[in-house]
Protein backbone atom coordinates (compact mmCIF):
# COMPACT_ATOMS: atom_id res chain seq x y z
CA UNK A 1 0.00 0.00 0.00
CA UNK A 2 0.90 3.63 -0.65
CA UNK A 3 1.23 6.63 1.87
CA UNK A 4 -1.60 8.34 0.06
CA UNK A 5 -3.85 5.66 -1.13
CA UNK A 6 -7.55 7.13 -1.71
CA UNK A 7 -6.33 10.55 -1.73
CA UNK A 8 -6.47 13.29 -3.92
CA UNK A 9 -3.93 15.93 -4.33
CA UNK A 10 -3.62 19.59 -6.57
CA UNK A 11 0.08 20.35 -7.62
CA UNK A 12 0.48 23.66 -9.27
CA UNK A 13 3.45 24.12 -11.12
CA UNK A 14 3.35 20.93 -12.93
CA UNK A 15 5.01 20.78 -15.77
CA UNK A 16 8.46 22.08 -13.64
CA UNK A 17 11.23 20.33 -12.05
CA UNK A 18 9.85 20.30 -8.39
CA UNK A 19 6.14 19.86 -9.58
CA UNK A 20 6.66 17.50 -12.01
CA UNK A 21 8.93 15.35 -9.24
CA UNK A 22 5.65 15.87 -6.99
CA UNK A 23 3.42 14.63 -9.05
CA UNK A 24 5.47 11.58 -10.27
CA UNK A 25 5.82 10.56 -6.71
CA UNK A 26 2.13 10.99 -5.07
CA UNK A 27 0.94 8.74 -8.13
CA UNK A 28 3.51 6.25 -7.50
CA UNK A 29 2.42 6.32 -3.71
CA UNK A 30 -1.39 6.15 -4.77
CA UNK A 31 -2.76 9.37 -4.74
CA UNK A 32 -4.95 10.99 -7.88
CA UNK A 33 -3.31 13.92 -8.91
CA UNK A 34 -4.81 17.06 -10.81
CA UNK A 35 -2.33 19.03 -12.56
CA UNK A 36 -1.98 22.86 -12.62
CA UNK A 37 0.47 24.69 -15.23
CA UNK A 38 0.06 27.19 -17.94
CA UNK A 39 0.48 24.02 -20.15
CA UNK A 40 -0.28 20.50 -19.03
CA UNK A 41 -0.02 18.76 -21.89
CA UNK A 42 2.04 15.34 -21.71
CA UNK A 43 2.04 15.15 -17.64
CA UNK A 44 0.64 12.11 -17.03
CA UNK A 45 -2.12 12.82 -14.04
CA UNK A 46 -5.62 12.02 -13.14
CA UNK A 47 -6.94 15.66 -13.83
CA UNK A 48 -5.54 18.55 -16.12
CA UNK A 49 -6.45 22.07 -15.43
CA UNK A 50 -4.19 24.33 -17.40
CA UNK A 51 -4.75 28.14 -17.14
CA UNK A 52 -2.89 30.97 -15.78
CA UNK A 53 -2.32 31.94 -12.28
CA UNK A 54 -2.39 35.32 -12.76
CA UNK A 55 -6.05 35.13 -13.79
CA UNK A 56 -7.84 35.56 -10.19
CA UNK A 57 -10.98 33.52 -11.62
CA UNK A 58 -8.70 30.70 -12.28
CA UNK A 59 -6.65 30.80 -9.26
CA UNK A 60 -9.88 30.64 -7.28
CA UNK A 61 -11.42 28.19 -9.04
CA UNK A 62 -8.53 25.42 -8.95
CA UNK A 63 -9.52 24.12 -5.49
CA UNK A 64 -12.51 23.48 -6.51
CA UNK A 65 -12.04 21.96 -9.72
CA UNK A 66 -9.88 19.65 -8.12
CA UNK A 67 -12.09 17.96 -5.89
CA UNK A 68 -14.71 18.21 -8.50
CA UNK A 69 -12.48 15.87 -10.74
CA UNK A 70 -11.37 13.85 -8.14
CA UNK A 71 -14.16 13.18 -6.03
CA UNK A 72 -12.46 15.12 -2.90
CA UNK A 73 -9.14 16.88 -1.92
CA UNK A 74 -6.85 16.02 0.40
CA UNK A 75 -3.31 17.65 -0.27
CA UNK A 76 -2.26 20.81 -2.14
CA UNK A 77 0.86 21.64 -3.35
CA UNK A 78 1.29 25.36 -4.18
CA UNK A 79 4.79 24.75 -6.47
CA UNK A 80 4.50 27.09 -8.97
CA UNK A 81 6.60 30.11 -8.90
CA UNK A 82 8.77 32.55 -11.08
CA UNK A 83 11.88 34.35 -10.42
CA UNK A 84 12.30 38.29 -10.81
CA UNK A 85 16.78 38.92 -10.82
CA UNK A 86 17.86 42.17 -9.77
CA UNK A 87 17.27 45.23 -7.62
CA UNK A 88 14.24 47.08 -7.32
CA UNK A 89 15.61 49.90 -9.31
CA UNK A 90 16.16 47.64 -12.31
CA UNK A 91 12.84 45.90 -11.40
CA UNK A 92 9.94 46.76 -13.99
CA UNK A 93 5.87 46.89 -12.88
CA UNK A 94 5.72 44.13 -14.91
CA UNK A 95 7.75 42.00 -13.21
CA UNK A 96 6.56 42.95 -9.97
CA UNK A 97 2.79 42.04 -10.46
CA UNK A 98 3.88 39.01 -11.95
CA UNK A 99 6.10 37.96 -9.22
CA UNK A 100 3.38 39.19 -6.19
CA UNK A 101 0.66 37.87 -8.36
CA UNK A 102 2.37 33.79 -8.73
CA UNK A 103 4.31 33.47 -5.84
CA UNK A 104 1.87 35.32 -2.95
CA UNK A 105 -1.92 36.32 -4.83
CA UNK A 106 -1.79 32.77 -6.28
CA UNK A 107 -1.07 30.16 -3.75
CA UNK A 108 -3.20 32.57 -1.01
CA UNK A 109 -6.46 32.32 -3.61
CA UNK A 110 -5.94 28.57 -3.92
CA UNK A 111 -5.32 28.26 0.07
CA UNK A 112 -8.50 30.71 0.66
CA UNK A 113 -10.55 28.22 -1.44
CA UNK A 114 -9.13 24.74 0.17
CA UNK A 115 -9.17 25.13 3.47
CA UNK A 116 -12.96 25.32 3.51
CA UNK A 117 -12.93 21.84 1.49
CA UNK A 118 -10.86 20.38 3.44
CA UNK A 119 -12.37 21.26 6.95
CA UNK A 120 -15.88 20.02 5.39
CA UNK A 121 -14.72 16.40 5.40
CA UNK A 122 -12.19 16.20 7.68
CA UNK A 123 -8.67 17.63 6.84
CA UNK A 124 -5.98 18.08 4.53
CA UNK A 125 -2.39 18.90 3.96
CA UNK A 126 -1.54 22.13 2.12
CA UNK A 127 2.57 22.21 0.93
CA UNK A 128 4.14 25.82 -0.19
CA UNK A 129 7.02 26.03 -2.09
CA UNK A 130 8.76 28.97 0.14
CA UNK A 131 12.54 29.27 -0.50
CA UNK A 132 15.41 30.00 2.09
CA UNK A 133 16.04 33.18 0.05
CA UNK A 134 13.05 34.39 1.80
CA UNK A 135 14.15 33.97 5.21
CA UNK A 136 16.90 35.41 4.98
CA UNK A 137 17.66 37.63 1.74
CA UNK A 138 20.45 37.50 -0.35
CA UNK A 139 21.60 40.32 -2.71
CA UNK A 140 20.12 41.30 -5.92
CA UNK A 141 16.82 39.23 -5.73
CA UNK A 142 14.88 41.73 -4.04
CA UNK A 143 11.06 41.20 -5.60
CA UNK A 144 11.57 37.16 -5.41
CA UNK A 145 13.38 37.78 -1.72
CA UNK A 146 9.93 39.61 -0.57
CA UNK A 147 7.39 37.16 -2.22
CA UNK A 148 9.10 34.19 -0.54
CA UNK A 149 9.50 35.88 2.96
CA UNK A 150 5.35 36.46 2.18
CA UNK A 151 4.56 33.27 1.17
CA UNK A 152 6.79 31.82 4.07
CA UNK A 153 4.44 34.06 6.87
CA UNK A 154 0.93 33.06 5.23
CA UNK A 155 1.96 29.70 5.33
CA UNK A 156 2.80 30.63 9.50
CA UNK A 157 -0.20 32.29 10.29
CA UNK A 158 -2.63 29.73 8.37
CA UNK A 159 -0.97 26.91 9.84
CA UNK A 160 -2.27 28.61 13.35
CA UNK A 161 -5.24 29.98 12.10
CA UNK A 162 -6.67 26.42 10.65
CA UNK A 163 -5.01 23.56 12.42
CA UNK A 164 -8.47 22.94 14.44
CA UNK A 165 -10.14 22.31 11.30
CA UNK A 166 -7.37 19.66 10.77
CA UNK A 167 -5.79 21.14 7.80
CA UNK A 168 -2.04 21.39 8.28
CA UNK A 169 -0.06 23.95 6.51
CA UNK A 170 3.92 24.17 6.36
CA UNK A 171 6.04 24.97 3.32
CA UNK A 172 9.49 23.95 2.70
CA UNK A 173 12.14 26.45 1.61
CA UNK A 174 14.83 25.13 -0.73
CA UNK A 175 18.31 26.94 -2.00
CA UNK A 176 19.15 26.10 -5.43
CA UNK A 177 17.75 23.61 -7.54
CA UNK A 178 18.63 21.84 -10.38
CA UNK A 179 15.70 22.51 -12.48
CA UNK A 180 14.87 24.17 -16.01
CA UNK A 181 14.57 27.43 -14.53
CA UNK A 182 17.26 27.34 -13.38
CA UNK A 183 19.45 25.94 -15.96
CA UNK A 184 17.69 28.66 -18.08
CA UNK A 185 18.01 31.72 -15.75
CA UNK A 186 21.84 31.04 -16.20
CA UNK A 187 21.55 30.51 -19.89
CA UNK A 188 19.47 34.21 -20.32
CA UNK A 189 22.47 35.63 -18.29
CA UNK A 190 24.94 33.67 -20.32
CA UNK A 191 26.21 31.06 -18.44
CA UNK A 192 27.18 27.63 -19.58
CA UNK A 193 24.61 25.88 -17.25
CA UNK A 194 26.31 22.97 -16.65
CA UNK A 195 29.55 25.02 -16.00
CA UNK A 196 27.84 27.27 -13.68
CA UNK A 197 25.66 24.42 -11.86
CA UNK A 198 28.94 22.53 -11.02
CA UNK A 199 30.49 25.72 -9.63
CA UNK A 200 27.33 25.73 -7.60
CA UNK A 201 28.00 22.48 -6.26
CA UNK A 202 31.35 23.58 -4.64
CA UNK A 203 29.12 25.90 -2.48
CA UNK A 204 27.28 23.51 -1.05
CA UNK A 205 28.35 21.57 2.53
CA UNK A 206 26.45 18.37 0.95
CA UNK A 207 28.72 18.29 -2.06
CA UNK A 208 26.14 19.32 -4.73
CA UNK A 209 23.00 21.45 -5.45
CA UNK A 210 19.32 19.86 -4.76
CA UNK A 211 17.96 17.52 -7.13
CA UNK A 212 13.53 17.81 -7.94
CA UNK A 213 13.35 14.86 -5.99
CA UNK A 214 15.39 15.88 -2.92
CA UNK A 215 12.02 18.78 -2.37
CA UNK A 216 9.78 16.79 -3.70
CA UNK A 217 10.65 14.09 -0.68
CA UNK A 218 10.21 16.70 1.84
CA UNK A 219 6.83 17.84 0.41
CA UNK A 220 5.42 14.43 0.23
CA UNK A 221 6.50 13.76 4.32
CA UNK A 222 4.83 17.28 5.46
CA UNK A 223 2.04 15.97 3.01
CA UNK A 224 1.81 12.77 4.84
CA UNK A 225 0.30 11.51 8.40
CA UNK A 226 4.23 11.14 9.39
CA UNK A 227 3.90 14.88 9.54
CA UNK A 228 0.47 14.67 11.43
CA UNK A 229 2.05 16.99 14.57
CA UNK A 230 3.64 19.57 12.19
CA UNK A 231 1.70 22.48 11.17
CA UNK A 232 2.84 25.84 10.03
CA UNK A 233 6.57 25.07 10.12
CA UNK A 234 9.22 25.99 7.75
CA UNK A 235 11.51 23.56 6.62
CA UNK A 236 14.60 24.11 4.98
CA UNK A 237 16.07 22.08 2.69
CA UNK A 238 19.48 23.37 1.28
CA UNK A 239 22.44 21.07 1.87
CA UNK A 240 23.95 22.86 4.98
CA UNK A 241 24.86 25.94 2.80
CA UNK A 242 24.08 29.58 3.92
CA UNK A 243 22.43 32.23 1.61
CA UNK A 244 24.84 34.41 0.57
Amino acid sequence: MGRFDGRAALVTGAAGGIGAAVVRMLRAEGAKVAVADRDVAGIAAEAHLPGDLMDPAHADGLAGAAAKALGRLDIVVNNAGVIARGPVTETSDADFRLNVGVNVEAPFRICRAAIPLMAAQGGGAIVNVASCWGLRPGPNHAVYCMTKAALASLTQCMGMDHAHQGVRINAVAPNEVNTPMLRTGFAKRGFDPETAIAELNRTVPLGRIAEPEDIADVILFLASDAARYICGAIVEVNGGKPVK
